[in-house]
């Protein structure tokens, strides 16, 4: 197997299994998800999301965790963003992804021709994770 590189994305609010299956609803896949009950934890975070793994169609993993302020600090906000790119064949699926992910959340670029021949565009979306989507020119 080759190695791969992929988001890691640690959610606020123990909302990481709302925000797996928002993900999972706008990119498909397959989707699993453990608790940190299941791994032996008890109390108030045992129904937390310990670990989450996406895979989607598209060839993209994405993993999600809840981020108990007792286990991992994490500030919400521009601290990370998640990149999707590809070509003229795939502008169809990017731009319905685009929108999807903005459902709820906040365009801060719309996806439109940028100044380097490509459309792109950014949007922060309701869980607070930024994503660029940017479409190869023809």
């Amino acid at each position: 197997m080759a190695s791969k590189l992929n988001p890691y994305v640690n959610v606020l609010d123990g909302k990481a299994r709302e925000a797996a299956e928002f993900y999972q609803s706008v990119l498909g896949g397959d989707l699993a998800i453990s608790t940190f009950g299941e791994m032996g934890t008890e109390g108030p975070v045992a129904e937390q999301v310990m670990h989450a793994q996406l895979e989607t169609p598209a060839g993209f993993t994405l993993m999600i965790a809840d981020a108990p302020p007792e286990m991992v600090s994490v500030t919400m906000g521009d601290n990370i963003s998640i990149s999707i790119s590809g070509d003229q064949a795939e502008a169809e699926s990017l731009r319905g992804w685009f929108a999807a992910l903005a459902e709820g959340g906040e365009v801060r670029q719309p996806l439109e021709p940028a100044p380097w021949g490509d459309e792109f565009g950014m949007l922060v979306d309701k869980f607070g994770i930024g994503w660029m989507v940017n479409i190869t020119g023809e």
